[in-house]
């Protein structure tokens, strides 16, 4: 089968990275276009062997893609065309249609109750999602909130599917040695209980939350945060403000492969390993990637909303702990967990729930279904 993916860009990102991932584990031939941004991402794809081609789009409204766009789809030659984020999803569907091509699938990574990537949800971009989606076959979301989300919207049951972000839990178990050599390069004493907090520096994942939170415990409580974005120079300085500036480290993004140089940032899967918990004050997730892979390193897990970790079989999930987005409670939840983490960690079951390859075994399932014309049973919650 051949599978032409279309992301609105390729810079670091949750949306990105899963791409990256399904493409290493997809049975597919698959090509990748971004519409723009082909960074860090873009880099890592074409380094596994999958061509990346970047239209250079100029904004949102640069509708001289579309003719571009869709003379790539045809002479493609895909029996499947499969678009990620908003901007990627309107105009790759618009673009298979004049292509010809109807086997149109698209995935929902991130859907809240008020935002969608980031902007707030309104009229405009609820109607201009829903025009669009009526031109592909299936929706996959990420999560059942996601479908649910979706449906609620006027998004036929039928036509959603969901199909779980996936992670490679082997790459992520803990590393001792890593986690010394990760505590050496940011200057993380090992007896220090180190929270850490990953994803984009941004006012709605509200690491401000984090950062009060610690300013109530001890000294030796210190925060490792993953990420980069706007809200950086406000954390920083409100690190400052709360007396924490020796105690906050900004890793900025993960490196991406294991045996990162030593004046790179270290993979995620090492950062972690240097982490004592992960903790997501964010008040609205599509998913919560992030807290999965931390699962998968064995840490606890402490967040204000997760629909990965709420969707799963009830007592697999042991070591997560649901937290209302304010500083008294984040700060009481880590209180509990100081001093009570254990040397050897493992993989809990919840994270071989939402195993790379069970994902991508279920994506080429809705595949099947979508070029052969046929509707599949609608995802179970």
């Amino acid at each position: 089968m051949r599978a032409l993916h279309i992301i609105t860009g390729l810079g670091v990102g949750g949306a990105e990275q899963q791409l990256r991932l399904l493409l290493r584990h997809l049975p597919t031939e698959s090509d990748v276009i971004t519409l723009t941004n082909a960074g860090t991402v873009a880099r890592g794809i074409v380094a596994d062997g999958t061509r990346v081609t970047d239209l250079g789009m100029a904004g949102n409204r640069d509708v001289t893609v579309l003719p571009r766009l869709s003379g790539l789809i045809r002479a493609g030659g895909y029996d499947i065309v499969h678009t990620h984020l908003y901007r990627a999803c309107l105009y790759g569907r618009v673009a298979a249609r004049l292509a010809g091509v109807r086997a149109v699938v698209a995935t929902e990574h991130s859907l809240g109750d008020s935002q969608m990537e980031g902007r707030p949800l309104t009229k405009g971009v609820r109607a201009l999602y829903l025009a669009g989606e009526r031109l592909g076959r299936m929706t996959v979301a990420v999560s059942p909130a996601v479908g649910q989300r979706l449906n609620s919207w006027g998004v036929p049951r039928q036509r959603i599917q969901v199909v779980p972000n996936g992670v490679d839990v082997e790459r992520f178990r803990h590393d001792p040695a890593a986690r010394v050599l990760v505590r050496k390069r940011f200057g993380l004493p090992e007896s220090a209980f180190v929270v850490g907090g990953v994803g984009r520096l941004s006012a709605g994942k509200r690491f401000d939350v984090l950062l009060r939170a610690v300013a109530r415990l001890p000294r030796d409580v210190l925060v490792l945060l993953v990420g980069s974005g706007p809200e950086e120079r406000e954390l920083r300085g409100l690190a400052q403000r709360l007396g924490l500036a020796d105690r906050v480290r900004f890793a900025g993004e993960a490196g991406h492969e294991e045996g990162t140089a030593a004046d790179c940032v270290p993979d995620l899967p090492s950062l972690l390993s240097a982490m004592d918990a992960l903790a997501s004050p964010s008040p609205e997730e599509a998913f919560g990637l992030a807290l999965v892979e931390g699962m998968a390193g064995g840490l606890p897990v402490l967040y204000s909303s997760c629909p990965a970790i709420d969707g799963l079989p009830e007592g697999v999930a042991a070591d997560a702990v649901r937290c209302a987005s304010d500083p008294d409670a984040f700060a009481g939840a880590l209180h509990g967990l100081r001093g009570g983490i254990p040397a050897r960690r493992a993989a809990p079951a919840a994270a071989e729930h939402y195993s790379i390859t069970r994902s991508a075994g279920q994506l080429m399932r809705v595949y099947t279904s979508v070029v052969s014309g046929q509707t599949p049973e609608v995802t179970p919650r």
